[in-house]
């Protein structure tokens, strides 16, 4: 057998297994709620003052990218300064990275309030 098709079916089946999950929780939950009497507005409350996903993507993926891109020109200053070049720039791409996170994360509880 041709090992190499293994991989894609193996991700297509983790992918499918934890939608699956997820679906079958979600209405089980669901129903659950309801046989006890909750009124089924409570599974719009949450989504009448949230910001639109297209909104919070496009703002952590933008800070993403500027702290990978300072982490790369603060590498590349540290490297001039002497220090080895492979702890540079894995140091500094992952710290930037991260606070760019950071900063979106708090940016997009910014958006909710709003």
């Amino acid at each position: 057998m041709n090992e190499g098709i293994l991989i894609p079916i193996s991700l297509f089946l983790a992918i499918f297994g934890i939608a699956y999950l997820y679906l079958s929780t979600r209405n089980k939950e669901r129903l659950a709620l309801i046989e006890k009497g909750a009124d089924a507005s409570i599974f719009m409350r949450g989504k009448q003052h949230t910001a639109p996903i297209w909104k919070i993507l496009i703002l952590n993926l933008a800070l993403l990218l500027m702290g990978i891109g300072s982490g790369i020109f603060i590498a590349s200053i540290l490297d001039n300064l002497g220090i080895q070049d492979d702890v540079a720039y894995s140091a500094s791409i992952f710290l930037m990275s991260g606070i760019g996170l950071f900063t979106g994360f708090h940016m997009t509880k910014n958006l909710d309030k709003e």
